[in-house]
């Protein structure tokens, strides 16, 4: 008879604390949700890494790629060609 208390208060015990708590099923599902979350924004920061790389290569000393100098020259410094016409558009950065 006791044992039987024993057992039932036990589980109950246990299930209270599987769905509430810091360590329970819904916050399991709270931190699954948030890796994968994380996990998405790591890879797209890490894409942007690799292309702000490819490009920082374009630019090394030993191989300067040419197209890639008078892309910068006219940027930083707006040069252009007397026929050319430069349009400037806000928010887009390369």
């Amino acid at each position: 008879m006791w044992g039987v208390g024993l057992c039932l208060l036990l589980m109950a015990y246990f299930t209270f604390h599987a769905f509430s708590g810091e360590y329970s099923i819904p916050a399991l599902r709270e931190l699954q949700t948030k890796e994968t979350l994380l996990r998405a924004e790591a890879e797209a920061v890490a894409s942007k890494r690799r292309m702000m790389e490819e490009k920082l290569a374009l630019l090394d000393d030993t191989k300067l790629d040419p197209d890639m100098l008078e892309e910068q020259v006219r940027k930083r410094l707006g040069f252009t060609h007397p026929d050319e016409v430069v349009i400037f558009i806000e928010g887009v950065r390369n």
